[in-house]
C-alpha cells in the first residue's frame, strides 16, 4: 500500500514542479493537466516508484543512484509516453528537438534530469514521505488510489475519442489560438503520425 501513496504523492510533486517549470520559463500553458480531474502527473509517480525500487546498495551510494535512477526513471518514461500513444493516441511530450532523443520520447538532459531529481528524492524527501505515510490509514490510501483508477479510466475514455490533450480542459470554452497546438504537462499530441510541436519542454 505504501507504493500507492507514494506514486500518488510524487505524481502530484510531478504536477506541481510541471505549473512552476511553465511559468518560470514562459510557457504558455499553465495548467499542465495529464489527468481529466485530478492535479498529478503520473510519469512522476512511475519514475518515483522505479527508483524506490531500485536496490537499497545503490540507493545508498550517490554515484551508483544516479546513474541507475536516471535510467530507470527513463525507462519509465519512455514506456508511459508509449502507453499514451498506443492506448489513448495522444503524445504528452515530444524531445525530438532535444540531443540524444529517442524516437521523441526520451532524452538525454532530461535523463539527467531524472538523474538529480532522484537524488533529492532518495536523501531528502522520502525519509519525509515515509514519515507521513506511516501516520496514515491505508483506507484513505486505498480511497485516493480508487480516485485515481477513475480518473484514470475516464481520462482514457476522453482522449480515445478526442486525440487531444486540450480535451483534458473541459472547463475552458475557448482556448486562445497561442494555445491551439500546445499539449499538457509533459506536453504534445500526435495527429496524422506526426507530433505538433509543444510550447515548451517539460521536465521529466
Amino acid at each position: 500500500m505504501e507504493l500507492v501513496w507514494y506514486f500518488l504523492f510524487y505524481s502530484a510533486v510531478g504536477f506541481l514542479l510541471e505549473v512552476v517549470f511553465t511559468r518560470v520559463t514562459g510557457g504558455t500553458k499553465k495548467d499542465r493537466k495529464c489527468m481529466l480531474f485530478l492535479p498529478l502527473c503520473p510519469v512522476y509517480g512511475v519514475g518515483a516508484v522505479g527508483i524506490l525500487l531500485l536496490p537499497a546498495e545503490m540507493q545508498a551510494r550517490p554515484l551508483l543512484l544516479f546513474p541507475a535512477a536516471a535510467l530507470a526513471a527513463t525507462g519509465a518514461e519512455y514506456l508511459l509516453s508509449w502507453y499514451y500513444e498506443k492506448a489513448w493516441g495522444v503524445f504528452f511530450w515530444d524531445y525530438s528537438h532535444l540531443p540524444g532523443h529517442v524516437n521523441g520520447r526520451v532524452s538525454l538532459p532530461f535523463t539527467l534530469a531524472w538523474g538529480l531529481l532522484a537524488v533529492v528524492l532518495v536523501y531528502f524527501v522520502q525519509p519525509a514521505v515515509e514519515q507521513l505515510t506511516a501516520m496514515m490509514p491505508e483506507d484513505i490510501i486505498a480511497a485516493f488510489g480508487a480516485m485515481f483508477l477513475l480518473d484514470w479510466f475516464f481520462t482514457g475514455q476522453v482522449l480515445r475519442r478526442s486525440h487531444s490533450t486540450q480535451s483534458l480542459r473541459w472547463w475552458v470554452r475557448s482556448i486562445p489560438a497561442g494555445e491551439a497546438l500546445s499539449g499538457s504537462a509533459p506536453l504534445s499530441l500526435r495527429a496524422s503520425g506526426q507530433r505538433q510541436s509543444p510550447d515548451s519542454p517539460s521536465i521529466p
